[in-house]
């Protein structure tokens, strides 16, 4: 097993730095397009052997430190009793958005095993083939509920923020149940054998600092609490966060994930003392490779070789993004970050 992931998620000394990527399984690859063309994304979520061949796909391509469960951020929707679809080109879609009391009270408490564990059976199924470890993920309470409210991804969040500040009793009791939902889906992963699991809070840098800490924090602080007992590392990750990284942090996480917009030593005087994942602007790997390249060394230089530090974009893979790219990029930060000999 190469474990140079899960010891850089400790902020222990590896021989290179780990380098895996967010979507690192997806439209950029000709092999996933080919089964897309026969199979719904969700039809690929339900099916464990497809979900494994998906998974591990990339593994093999790329030379990357870890796998990522393939899965999507709703799948906990099924549980709670919410019907919804994943629309190309637009993401999830719910068709009777969440916004009145008796909505939020229909929601069913989460049964992973029963409800989800064709998700659980694609993680054992992993694991038994995997060479890499395996992370897991959910999506985090207020990055789901911010869809479950406007019904589709949204920049603004009129509907999410109108909850949030005029009916914060309604608002508490969503976050409430779908941070119960979270922490059980995610025990159940690492019960089924991830070794690492991920929170994508990928709306939250919408917020402004205070709503976040009165609004958002306290469920976070909860949900790291429990995951805490699980014994697997945490990572928390956001985008458009910049403002929001010391809440963050002292909300919970082994690993803050950043995006581009903020440098990474900057971003780590901010979290203090927890690991940190990122951040190359993935648009950059659609221009010319060495742009990329000479972006990544600027990062891994500003990292400088501190323990904790795993290299990743600041969100996911673009489809458009050649393979080669993210092939020579993984090459690139394993030389580059290579111990000298005698050196762990």
């Amino acid at each position: 097993m190469n474990d140079r992931f899960l010891r850089a998620c400790r902020r222990e000394p590896t021989d290179r730095t780990p380098v895996w990527f967010m979507r690192q399984a997806g439209r950029y690859q000709s092999e996933y397009r080919a089964l897309r063309a026969r199979h719904s994304m969700l039809e690929l979520c339900r099916t464990p052997e497809l979900c494994a061949q998906v998974t591990l796909l990339p593994v093999e391509q790329l030379g990357v430190d870890a796998a990522i469960l393939f899965a999507d951020i709703m799948l906990p929707l099924i549980g709670l009793g919410v019907p919804f679809d994943i629309v190309e080109g637009t993401g999830p879609v719910i068709g009777e958005p969440i916004r009145t009391d008796a909505r939020v009270d229909a929601l069913r408490p989460l049964e992973p095993e029963s409800d989800l564990g064709f998700v659980l059976e694609a993680i054992r199924l992993i694991r038994g083939e995997a060479r890499v470890p395996l992370i897991g993920f959910a999506g985090a309470p207020f990055t789901v509920a911010s869809y479950l409210i406007e019904g589709r991804g949204s920049r603004d969040l009129p509907h999410t923020k109108a909850m949030l500040h005029g009916a914060p009793a309604l608002w508490d009791r969503l976050m409430s149940r779908l941070t119960d939902a979270t922490i059980a889906y995610l025990q159940a992963q690492v019960t089924a054998g991830v070794q690492a699991v991920q929170l994508f809070d990928s709306w939250v840098g919408a917020l402004a600092p205070c709503d976040y800490a009165l609004a958002v924090m306290p469920h976070m602080q909860r949900l790291f609490g429990a995951l805490a007992a699980l014994g697997v590392p945490v990572i928390h990750f956001g985008t458009g966060t910049a403002g929001l990284l010391p809440l963050m942090a002292r909300s919970g996480g082994d690993v803050i994930g950043v995006d581009w917009r903020i440098r990474l030593s900057d971003a780590w005087a901010r979290i203090g003392d927890a690991g940190i994942q990122g951040n190359l602007d993935p648009w950059m790997l659609l221009a010319p490779f060495e742009v990329a390249a000479e972006a990544a060394r600027e990062i891994l230089a500003d990292a400088a070789g501190r323990p904790g530090h795993i290299f990743n974009l600041g969100h996911g893979v673009l489809p458009q993004t050649p393979p080669d790219h993210l092939r020579r990029l993984v090459e690139l930060v394993h030389k580059h970050t290579q111990a000298p000999p005698g050196r762990p």
